[in-house]
């Protein structure tokens, strides 16, 4: 079982190489793609046989498609190294696990063949995927006049748009960001944004692509009977248009379950990643590391 962890960052450099380190192992490979207005000077320091930055570097804005630009970056080039990966795993600058390197080898082996991508149908309320996400038309920063005037047009109910006649027959669906993919589904994205340019053009002028573009694929695709929910541990009970940064009582849930599994609207599932960690707190992430240590040495007890 080989994977690729794709990390999508702007900052949290030394974050970025903790994470890396607890990841590490000699079959697995690290692909950084550093958000082109940030200094990729103070992502220097991370160097190995296993790190590789992306040949192109994308200018990311959040919620627009430059994010989506940004991940096909990541997968483009962990598809073409010389390494054939089973498995690649989408992270941010502000991930980290809440497992070893090893562990989640494992566990990708025994779920060898699932696709691990939050998705729900839209509209979905209760998932916080309304229609207005996708009929409203929205505009990139990179034409900041025809952004403007829009999102006035919107607030009047004025900017909307028919998304059936781009998408046919395909069903819109959504979720959460981060995802862990086979290499088959992978390519399969891959494919259908070269051969159908109607999809993308549509969702290049929506709000959170992200969300929703690499979904709406899967979704309408064999793969989506291979579903499951996200590896991700996400904070959003505060309902801000961000999840809550990783504290104290969150590290505690952490350690006070031998695995960290929930069940809701999403179905049940284990998590092995968290967000959101930075750089101005490296003290919980030592707190990660040690509850890591002790789960593993639980782990090699029981056999």
């Amino acid at each position: 079982m080989k994977i690729a962890y794709l990390f999508l960052v702007h900052d949290n450099p030394k974050l970025l190489r903790k994470a890396i380190a607890q990841l590490f192992r000699p079959d697995c490979g690290f692909f950084i793609h550093v958000d082109a207005k940030a200094n990729i000077d103070v992502f220097s320091s991370l160097r190995g046989d296993r790190v590789r930055f992306t040949d192109k570097r994308v200018p990311v804005f959040w919620g627009e498609f430059s994010q989506v630009e940004g991940m096909l970056v990541l997968i483009r080039q962990a598809l073409a190294a010389e390494q054939r990966y089973d498995y690649l795993v989408l992270l941010s600058g502000s991930h980290y696990p809440l497992r070893s390197g090893t562990y989640i080898r494992d566990f990708f082996e025994a779920n060898r063949g699932t696709e691990f991508m939050t998705l729900v149908e839209v509209p979905n309320e209760e998932a916080g995927k309304p229609l207005s996400r996708l009929t409203t038309l929205r505009f990139p920063a990179s034409r900041p006049f025809l952004r403007f005037t829009f999102r006035l047009l919107a607030k009047l109910n004025l900017a909307r748009r028919d998304y059936r006649k781009y998408f046919g027959n395909l069903v819109p669906y959504a979720g959460l960001t981060w995802w862990a993919l086979s290499r088959e589904a992978c390519q399969y994205i891959l494919d259908f944004h070269e051969r159908n340019h109607r999809l993308a053009e549509y969702y290049v002028n929506s709000f959170a692509s992200d969300e929703a573009y690499f979904h709406t694929i899967l979704g309408n695709s064999i793969f989506r009977s291979r579903m499951r929910r996200s590896l991700v541990y996400e904070d959003w009970r505060g309902q801000n248009a961000h999840p809550a940064m990783i504290e104290d009582r969150h590290v505690t849930f952490f350690e006070s379950r031998d695995e960290v599994c929930v069940q809701d609207l999403h179905g049940p599932g284990e998590l092995l990643f968290a967000r959101k960690f930075s750089d101005k707190n490296l003290a919980l992430v030592e707190r990660i590391d040690a509850m890591i240590r002790t789960k593993d040495q639980a782990v090699a007890g029981t056999h």
